[in-house]
């Protein structure tokens, strides 16, 4: 079993910058493949990015060169550092977990979700 707790979001203004944190419980945090979603109101829960193990990323087309994932194993920790932030980023962004060694960007594969914390950019 996993425990994912997300934090960092917040309210910002358009072009400014949040650093979204997930903590994570279990001793096989570092073989996960960590993923982060968002899910805006009256939209389904989209891929934003996702790191292996091996530290392999993969990034959803509308955050590339804006948005970047990392991740510290002696933390249990993923990060998702979000600058140039726009109003359409507004959403509730969730943390995932899984023990798949590739990347994977459909959430329906993921077997671990934090609870979400909301962020909202404004114009």
């Amino acid at each position: 079993q996993v425990q994912l707790v997300e934090s960092g979001g917040g309210l910002v203004q358009a072009g400014g910058s949040l650093r979204l944190s997930c903590a994570a419980s279990g001793r096989t945090f570092s073989r996960y493949t960590m993923g982060w979603f968002r899910q805006a109101p009256g939209k389904e829960r989209e891929f934003v990015a996702a790191i292996t193990w091996g530290h392999s990323t993969n990034y959803a087309d509308s955050v590339k060169g804006r948005f970047t994932i990392s991740r510290d194993n002696a933390k249990n920790t993923v990060y998702l550092q979000m600058n140039s932030l726009k109003p359409e980023d507004t959403a509730v962004y969730y943390c995932a977990a899984d023990t798949s060694v590739v990347i994977i960007t459909d959430r329906k594969k993921y077997d671990y979700w934090g609870q979400g914390t909301q962020v909202t950019v404004s114009s």
